[in-house]
């Protein structure tokens, strides 16, 4: 069992799921409390605080926005990461830092290994790679990068929720079915950052994604037969009729080979973990839209 932890970007998603699981032992920050961006505020949050592990959950996430504002994205995803190595690396904290799938270019036709060649198409991809590299380069002992992707949960906005959400709006939808993934449940991934946290693991890369793998379409279609919906009424598309200002990566699945020998068993499969999160992903869409 380890001691305290402390998580940035503390309003997200996996951030609050992780809190969750934590109780006690977790602090959790948001961006008012803590701007990573902020390197004198950094430095003295993480020593004061001097947790045992720090996950950052903090980063730039607008993957269009970023193609505009590179530089901002660069300062969050990057400089900021290094700021948090920077300061672990004074107290003997260890870092989990959170990475995606946009670190690769997305044309492979098997699953990347954790330790596959990088090559971001997108001004978010190379952002977040740097991140990355700031992460290895500055706790070569104590960092370790997660990288995922797909992910859906009980907050914020997430395909799973839109689609559950159109269902009852459209009669049909139109989903690409030419991006194929993992979708992976947040609370999945948060119970796995946890477990690699306590586990004494080797530092390094590491892929938290479910295992498995489908397309936008396919997910949908499960989304839409989960809510007792006809699948057919989510019609398959191409990626050319959703135009966008940073490219998607066709392919974003993700190998979890190294999590062998380590003690840590990986996510299992995405259709098993959407059955188990999906009355808990409604109730909280039905919460949310009956909240006064």
């Amino acid at each position: 069992m380890t001691g305290r932890w402390l998580v940035t970007g503390a309003g997200g998603m996996v951030a609050g799921d992780l809190l969750r699981l934590l109780g006690d032992r977790g602090v959790g920050l948001d961006r008012r409390a803590l701007d990573i961006c902020q390197a004198d505020q950094v430095e003295q949050v993480i020593g004061d605080h001097r947790p045992e592990v720090v996950v950052n959950c903090a980063a730039w996430t607008a993957v269009d926005d970023a193609e505009l504002h590179e530089e901002q994205a660069r300062a969050v995803n990057a400089d900021g990461v290094r700021h948090l190595a920077e300061a672990c690396s004074r107290t003997g904290s260890r870092l989990i830092h959170l990475s995606t799938d946009y670190v690769f270019p997305g044309d492979a036709t098997s699953p990347y290994a954790e330790d596959a060649p990088t090559g971001p198409r997108s001004a978010y991809g190379r952002t977040k790679l740097a991140g990355e590299q700031a992460v290895l380069e500055v706790l070569p002992g104590t960092g370790y990068v997660v990288r995922t992707a797909w992910l859906y949960g009980t907050t914020g906005r997430d395909f799973v929720r839109t689609m559950m959400k159109l269902e009852s709006e459209r009669e049909y939808l139109d989903v690409v079915y030419d991006q194929v993934g993992q979708p992976t449940w947040s609370a999945d991934l948060a119970a796995l950052l946890v477990r690699l946290g306590e586990s004494g693991a080797e530092p390094g890369i590491y892929h938290g994604t479910s295992s498995g793998q489908c397309s936008w379409h396919a997910l949908a279609s499960e989304v839409f037969r989960l809510l007792g919906a006809d699948p057919s009424r989510v019609r398959p598309v191409g990626s050319a009729a959703f135009p966008r200002p940073a490219p998607r990566p066709a392919y974003s699945v993700l190998g979890h080979a190294r999590w062998a020998g380590t003690g840590v068993a990986p996510i299992g499969d995405w259709n098993e973990a959407l059955s188990r999160a999906f009355p808990e992903v409604r109730r909280s869409l039905y919460n949310a839209a009956h909240a006064s």
